[in-house]
């Protein structure tokens, strides 16, 4: 047969190609698709959720108010030789919240203890997250796969996450701020070896269901150790599930700083959303009835910790199948 009368596709050359198979897909770049569809299909569920999404924007209001509150707010009017207004001035169209005991804009304070607050909230989750989910992986790796030893050890490790999990919160980390230097990294480190038992137990409980799948015990039939298994097998696994549980303990770790700045344990030098409070206590405002110092703050704090529990939520709806069947 001639070159002029060569079947289609029949790879002879100058034929058409048409019925040759494509070319395959490197590795890199399917891996790469599968992880754009992944995030397009968690957006699309994500979207789905109206309490989500709401939280989501107030959210987002929140923090960008936060980062521009320098350009909001003039810092030397929050100082008490430099406040502007008379005391205890009502809320009017020069104040929109009122004054303090010393003149100072309620409202300059609450957008600029926003910095302070949500620093705290994120960092003290950051420490928590981390030191809980070091715990309770390490637990329920080695309880699964380490032997006798192994197993020794992940009891140690959860006898000790226990021990944390019934002390009560607020007077552990009130013990722990009244004992370090006083300064917003001592609330940080307070709050955050307080919170993080219940993320240890949570990622022990997912690390285990992993520990139990087939593609992991292969991991280990080819000769993969307990540093490989942990980082490419277990630790992508259980990160929606510590995602999930980030955005909740934020919350937490908020109400943790407003509640310690309330007590006066917190940094003195700082404004944040619970500083006012107890500066708003210690000035005598809750019996005088200067609701105007005392309503604003508190606002904000349920705000903010509504915002991340909804998100929270929704991520839960969207990581676990049957919340979202539930829904």
């Amino acid at each position: 047969m001639s070159a002029d009368t060569a079947p289609h596709g029949s790879g002879a050359p100058g034929g058409d190609t048409n019925g040759t198979d494509p070319a395959p897909v490197p590795p890199r770049a399917l891996a790469r698709r599968r992880r754009a569809e992944a995030l397009r299909r968690f957006a699309r569920d994500y979207a789905r959720n109206r309490a989500g999404l709401l939280g989501l924007a107030a959210l987002a209001a929140i923090v960008l108010l936060a980062l521009f509150a320098p350009l909001l707010v003039d810092q030397s009017e929050l100082t008490v030789t430099g406040a502007p207004g008379a005391a205890y001035e009502r809320p009017s169209g020069e104040y929109p919240l009122g004054t303090d005991n010393f003149g100072r804009s309620i409202l300059d304070l609450i957008i600029w203890g926003s910095r302070v607050s949500l620093t705290v909230g994120f960092l003290a989750t950051v420490v928590s997250v981390v030191l809980g989910t070091l715990v309770g992986m390490t637990a329920g790796h080695f309880g699964a796969s380490g032997g006798t030893a192994g197993r020794i050890a992940s009891s140690v490790l959860m006898r000790v996450t226990d021990w944390f999990l019934v002390l009560p919160t607020l007077v552990l980390a009130v013990a722990l701020a009244a004992v370090l230097p006083r300064g917003t990294g001592t609330i940080i480190i307070a709050i955050g070896l307080t919170v993080w038992p219940a993320t240890a137990r949570l990622v022990r409980a997912q690390t285990l269901a992993v520990e139990a799948r087939p593609y992991v015990e292969r991991a280990r039939a080819l000769g993969g150790g307990h540093a490989h298994v942990m980082a490419w097998h277990v630790l992508p696994n259980v990160m929606p599930v510590v995602l999930a549980q980030t955005t909740l303990l934020v919350a937490t770790s908020i109400i943790a700083e407003s509640t310690l700045a309330f007590l006066g344990v917190g940094d003195p030098t700082t404004v944040s959303w619970g500083g006012i409070l107890e500066a708003a206590r210690t000035a005598g405002a809750i019996s005088s009835g200067i609701w105007w110092y005392m309503i604003p703050p508190g606002l904000a704090i349920a705000v903010v910790a509504l915002a991340f529990t909804l998100c929270g939520r929704a991520l839960e709806s969207v990581i676990n199948p049957r919340l979202r069947e539930q829904r």
